[in-house]
């Protein structure tokens, strides 16, 4: 047997539908008596909702949260919280607004309760991202892993099936890295597997009934599950580029990750034959790659990165970054394949 190293992250998870009803609860537990909600533009309405279902545990709401977090917005947020006297922090929504909590939590140790309304995983993770002057960088810290989780499926519900889809994938993308990260272990493995499988099984039902709880809670399950990879293990070639492409060039963070995924797993087919496996097993298929690409297109995600907003002029300046330091890959990261697989990814192409 292989010998490993398996360090559990300290979050508390409060899964099921009408969890957010022991939300009073969960602050309490923290022994925070004053939280400000977070959101995006948005969701302003659901956080002010959320601010008066909570009474006097509500601080106020700041719901400035924005993509890739630039670090203007992280300041003006620690600020905020600050000045009205914080000792809580609660974020509701997807990864912009519980990255922005980490932000916040980054300098102040602010406890967070994140409450996701999409299956970013982030909320699972001690994993932060800062964006300033374009360039986006990323750390790892538990000071900023949410100290508690709740997973209401009835939240998701009002989620659009178009992002609830690039959501999920977003999610499968933190699983699939994970099964070949560089300090991936057996029981990262077995997470990652049934995250993914749960996804590719909820994500067509969601599409075809976007109400079915049943369906919602499904992914909503394996999101946790792929969120809990991505916390625990190193990240790969994918979310470089992905972190250099949303950083460098604003492009949406779950489609871009969409985009990538397919590219980025046929990329490290052959250094990864056992991941790709498992992938495959857990979206009944017989290629990872393929699997993950027909399963965007074919539910109507996008699949081509000058689709979203990148120009084809952005192909060299994306490839010189994402050569710069890069992240620990299974395959080494050389600059013409690099190249090959941003060109397809661009047009859109289905890996061969």
């Amino acid at each position: 047997m292989e010998s490993f190293v398996y360090q559990s992250l300290p979050s508390r998870v409060v899964f099921g539908a009408g969890s957010l009803d022991h939300l009073d609860r969960e602050i309490e537990l923290l022994g925070a008596q004053r939280a400000i909600v977070l959101a995006t533009p948005q969701q302003r309405a659901q956080a002010e909702q959320l601010a008066e279902r909570i009474g006097p545990h509500a601080a106020g709401v700041y719901a400035e949260a924005v993509m890739h977090v630039p670090v203007e917005t992280a300041r003006a947020a620690r600020e905020y919280a600050a000045r009205v006297g914080a000792d809580c922090a609660i974020a509701i929504g997807g990864g912009s607004t519980t990255g922005l909590g980490k932000a916040i939590a980054l300098e102040t140790s602010l406890p967070i309760i994140a409450i996701p309304t999409t299956y970013a995983g982030s909320e699972m993770t001690p994993i932060y991202g800062l964006t300033e002057a374009g360039v986006k960088k990323t750390g790892r810290d538990l000071r900023v892993l949410p100290k508690t989780v709740i997973y209401d499926p009835a939240l998701t519900v009002s989620l659009p099936p178009a992002l609830s889809l690039t959501s999920g994938i977003n999610a499968i993308a933190h699983a699939a890295e994970g099964l070949y990260a560089q300090d991936t272990n057996p029981i990262m493995s077995l997470m990652a597997e049934e995250g993914i499988r749960a996804l590719g099984e909820g994500l067509p039902r969601v599409m075809k009934t976007p109400g079915d709880l049943d369906a919602r809670g499904a992914c909503l399950y394996g999101a946790w599950l792929c969120g809990a990879v991505l916390g625990s293990v190193g990240m790969s070639l994918h979310h470089k580029l992905c972190h250099t492409l949303g950083g460098t060039f604003n492009l949406p963070h779950a489609e871009t990750h969409t985009i990538v995924l397919p590219h980025a797993l046929a990329y490290n087919r052959t250094a990864a034959p056992h991941a790709m496996q498992r992938i495959a097993r857990a979206l009944h298929a017989d290629d990872a790659p393929q699997a993950v690409f027909d399963l965007a297109r074919e539910s109507g995600a996008p699949t081509a990165l000058k689709d979203i907003g990148m120009k084809e002029a952005d192909i060299d300046l994306a490839l010189n970054l994402a050569l710069k330091s890069p992240y620990w890959n299974p395959r080494t990261v050389e600059r013409e394949p690099l190249r090959a697989l941003l060109e397809d990814a661009y047009e859109g192409r289905r890996p061969a």
